[in-house]
Order: structure tokens, then C-alpha cells, then sequence
């Protein structure tokens, strides 16, 4: 009885224990995109953050499914983050790009690494009350996913051009205004969409994974640029609504109410009775 109690309780543990070993190698990953970045080997930097986000994917869900969720692996995973996602990165883009622009360029990077930072403050104090399956803001893995998969597209395309210092520059700055803006983005936490039309989910799941599998490079790109411009288009959209909204209701206003904000009908004595 007491060695079968005592292997509960090792299963328990070891269930406790996992989460925060994939955030260990999520850790890792980004300390190895460092070390290669330091080196010169920018293709094998970019893989690593890749690396370095699934891993972010997988510890959280797998914390939620075995119902480990504690307060220090939540802390552990943004301090991994912060690493991962936003020194990482930073340290990439300014030594592949941005190094020429001098100071200029540092302090894009540092913008990035800043930005992200505050992105994740703010998500661990906002976590219990933002809109359920969204995101206030560009998530830092979606921006540190994008600097890589741009990297990794260069090199697929050739290599070659000076066209990718001005479009890196640009591209993080927007980056970190994505990451503090309150732009909405979803978290695809939510499954119940999905669920309801399970049979075209699932076509357009292994349509996706079929061409993530030909074609990593671009369609890593493709897809994460698809997210960003996600968020800035969904709010445009629910403006627009908003608006259209706001001038049905006055015309149903102004069409129900005569000049002096009476029925009609009333006004011509053609009320009930």
C-alpha cells in the first residue's frame, strides 16, 4: 500500500515537473539563438526561437490539461519568455540588420526587447480580466516568430539585397507598437468555434499542415504576417460596425419621431382607440 502511495506521488510530481521542463528547453532554445547569433550563424538563431516558441506553445497547454497550473510556473514562463521572445530576437535582428543603422539600430532593437517586455507585465496583470480568447495586443511569441520566419525567408530566397535593413527597421517598430497597443488579437484558446464545424477544420488543418511541411519558410511567414495584420483588420472591421450600428439606430430614430419628437401616428391623432 505504502510503495503504490508513493508511486502516486511520484507520477504527481513528475506531472508537476513537466510544464516547467519544456519552459527549461523553451529557456534554453533562446539562450542557444544567442550564442548562434554571436557567432554568425543567423539561419540557426531563427530555428532556435522557432524551437523556442512551440516549446512556449506546449507547456502551457499541457500545465491546462493536466490541471498543474501554479503561480511559479506562470512566472517561469514569462521570465523564459522575456528571454526567448524578446532578448533573442532583439539580439538577432540587430546583429543580421540593424547594426549598421548604429544607435539607431540598437535602439530599435532595444525598443523590441522593451516592448515585450511591457507586453508581458502587462498580460500577468490583465489575465483574469481581459475578453475571453483574446489577447490585448501583438502576443511577444507571434512577434518573435515573425523576426525569425522573415530571417529564414531571406536566406530561402537567396540571400541576398540590401533592401532587408529598411524593411527590418520598419517591421520593428510596428512590432512593438502591435505588442503595447490594446489592438485585439485572438488567442485561439477558445475551441468552440471549431468544434462546430469539426469536418472543414479539419480539412483546412491538414490543407495548412501540408504546406507548413512543403514550404516551412514561406508559410511560417505567411501565416504569422497573416496574424499581425489580423488584429489592425479586426478592429477596423468592428469599427465599422460599430458605426454602421450607431446610424441605424438614429435613422430608426428619425424616421419613428416627427420634428417635435412625437409618433406621427400620434400627432395624427391615429393612436390605439
Amino acid at each position: 500500500m505504502k510503495k503504490r502511495i508513493r508511486r502516486e506521488d511520484g507520477i504527481s510530481r513528475g506531472v508537476y515537473i513537466l510544464p516547467n521542463l519544456i519552459t527549461s528547453g523553451s529557456l534554453f532554445a533562446g539562450f542557444y539563438s544567442i550564442a548562434a547569433t554571436y557567432t554568425g550563424q543567423f539561419e540557426k538563431a531563427a530555428t532556435a526561437i522557432i524551437a523556442a516558441v512551440v516549446l512556449d506553445g506546449l507547456d502551457g497547454r499541457i500545465a491546462r490539461m493536466t490541471r498543474t497550473t501554479t503561480k511559479f510556473g506562470v512566472e517561469y514562463d514569462s521570465l523564459a519568455d522575456v528571454v526567448a521572445c524578446g532578448v533573442a530576437p532583439a539580439f538577432l535582428v540587430y546583429g543580421w540588420a540593424l547594426s549598421r543603422f548604429g544607435r539607431w539600430g540598437w535602439l530599435a532593437a532595444f525598443l523590441y526587447l522593451i516592448c515585450g517586455a511591457l507586453r508581458l507585465a502587462r498580460f500577468n496583470v490583465q489575465v483574469n480580466t481581459v475578453e475571453k480568447g483574446r489577447f490585448n495586443g501583438l502576443p511577444i511569441p507571434a512577434a518573435a516568430t515573425f523576426v525569425a520566419s522573415m530571417i529564414l525567408l531571406f536566406y530561402y530566397l537567396g540571400g541576398s539585397g540590401s533592401f532587408k535593413h529598411v524593411a527590418v527597421l520598419l517591421s520593428i517598430y510596428v512590432l512593438a507598437f502591435l505588442m503595447v497597443s490594446t489592438v485585439r488579437y485572438d488567442s485561439f484558446k477558445d475551441l468552440e468555434p471549431f468544434r462546430r464545424r469539426p469536418f472543414n477544420t479539419l480539412v483546412v488543418f491538414i490543407f495548412l499542415a501540408l504546406l507548413l511541411v512543403a514550404e516551412p519558410q514561406v508559410m511560417i511567414f505567411l501565416l504569422t504576417s497573416a496574424y499581425i495584420v489580423s488584429g489592425p483588420v479586426g478592429e477596423l472591421v468592428r469599427a465599422l460596425r460599430g458605426r454602421r450600428e450607431i446610424t441605424d439606430e438614429s435613422e430608426k430614430t428619425v424616421h419613428g419621431h416627427d420634428a417635435h419628437g412625437e409618433d406621427p401616428r400620434k400627432a395624427r391623432g391615429e393612436g390605439k382607440g
